[in-house]
């Protein structure tokens, strides 16, 4: 009887043991969970903040709040140093209202120069994790030599505005930072105009300009940069 109280007792403990090991295990694996960053999406020229729809719902189809995806308008032809201050405000209130420390930031076309020069002088590339690019003109594009609002102008290759957001390191330190190019662009003009030196630059299959932001396989790439 006693040996058999005696197993009993040491069964019982082990068992507890058994359970009080995999809490911590469960906590590791909790806590080793990618990170889903609330996501700012910047539109580019003679666009809206629509042009996100698709990239947005699948985002939310894989889990990210519709609270955490902010998609918003403003105005394309204002110069892009005006729309960074209005880059740096959305970040604030996104922020503000998710309680988050930093966010993702993925751009189409020209809302990567407005987001860049936020990046840069106006202080957010401390509240940025990830920037995404998606056919930017980032060192310019022969396509603005035909139009004349102020933020074309800027996309002129080599427009003063282009010539102080490229000097020096071009992608600062503390910012993942990720560019999509397509040999197919239309609109971009050189197809190198996107690329960014100590960036991941990518280049897609044969699609057209607007057709990078719902391209299911730039998605892909995109939403696995961005989670981790």
């Amino acid at each position: 009887m006693k040996k058999y109280l005696l197993s009993l007792r040491v069964a019982v403990v082990g068992t507890l043991l058994g359970l009080s090991t995999a809490v911590p295990a469960d906590a590791a694996t909790a806590s080793a969970t990618p990170t889903r960053h609330p996501v700012l999406f910047v539109h580019g020229y003679n666009s809206s903040g629509s042009y996100w729809n698709t990239m947005a719902d699948r985002f939310r189809a894989d889990g990210w709040p519709s609270t955490h995806l902010r998609q918003w308008s403003y105005d394309w032809r204002q110069s892009n140093a005006t729309t960074a201050r209005e880059v740096s405000a959305q970040v604030d209130r996104l922020l503000a209202e998710t309680g988050a420390s930093r966010v993702d930031v993925i751009t189409h076309s020209m809302g990567g120069l407005s987001s860049r020069h936020y990046a840069k002088e106006l202080g957010g590339s401390s509240k940025i994790d990830a920037w995404v690019s998606l056919g930017g003109p980032n060192h310019g594009t022969d396509a603005a030599d035909s139009c004349y609002d102020t933020s074309c102008t800027e996309m002129r290759i080599g427009s003063s505005f282009l010539t102080a957001l490229n000097s020096g390191d071009e992608t600062p330190d503390g910012v993942r930072h990720a560019t999509w190019w397509s040999p197919c662009d239309g609109f971009i003009n050189p197809d190198s105009s996107v690329a960014l030196s100590g960036a991941a630059n990518t280049r897609t299959a044969c699609l057209g300009h607007s057709a990078l932001g719902t391209d299911p396989v730039v998605y892909g790439q995109v939403r696995d940069l961005v989670h981790r």
